[in-house]
């Protein structure tokens, strides 16, 4: 009998040789919804990532060591350096927490940035003049004979006192220190440079 002809048993489907019928419209509607989902969390994730600049707010700043403004040194040019900072290598080892900056007894000594005397007097046999910068950041010179008290609010360039006798300079030059939250670091993260400077060597005129 010709295989279109055979018969087929009561109740059986009848067969086909085509492929599988497409996936019901319902599935297709569960898949687009759960595609979209994972797109719109994609997004989501996104922009909570971004910087806030990108949503019109101003990006945290970064933080860096030493002021907009470079600051002025304390005695007029031309400066020269005779002893450079020098970190000790712990806090109450041996070092050099300043610079050494070359002067001449009498010599006008000036307020590096602006701030507030923090102190003015003689400590262990020298006159040190310090001032508060805010921030944490604290200067000192020395030998210096004060011409500001304590509490005096103090501009870049004002005069604050006269090169002094004393400690290691001894009226040969200023000692000039700075610390942060009690931490000393190199004046010239400061200044910004030499203006017209020589380094020089401790003794030398």
């Amino acid at each position: 009998m010709p295989a279109s002809r055979r018969l087929r048993a009561p109740g059986r489907p009848p067969t086909s040789d085509r492929s599988p019928a497409a996936p019901p419209q319902r599935h297709r509607i569960v898949v687009a919804v759960v595609a979209s989902a994972l797109l719109f969390a994609a997004a989501v994730a996104a922009a909570w990532l971004m910087p806030t600049a990108a949503h019109g707010e101003p990006a945290p700043a970064t933080t860096a060591i030493g002021p907009t403004e470079p600051w002025v040194w304390p005695v007029p040019p031309p400066i020269a350096v005779v002893a450079p900072f020098r970190a000790p290598p712990t806090p109450y080892a041996a070092g050099h927490r300043g610079i050494d900056v070359a002067a001449s007894h009498g010599d006008v000594v000036v307020a590096p940035a602006p701030g507030v005397v923090r102190f003015a007097g003689p400590v262990a046999g020298r006159d040190v003049v310090s001032i508060d910068h805010g921030d944490g950041v604290l200067s000192a010179i020395e030998p210096v004979e004060g011409a500001v008290a304590a509490g005096t609010a103090v501009t870049p360039g004002q005069v604050i006192g006269t090169v002094a006798s004393g400690g290691h300079c001894d009226a040969v030059c200023v000692h000039f220190g700075v610390r942060i939250d009690g931490e000393y670091v190199s004046p010239f993260l400061f200044l910004g440079g030499l203006p017209r400077a020589v380094l020089l060597p401790m003794g030398s005129s």
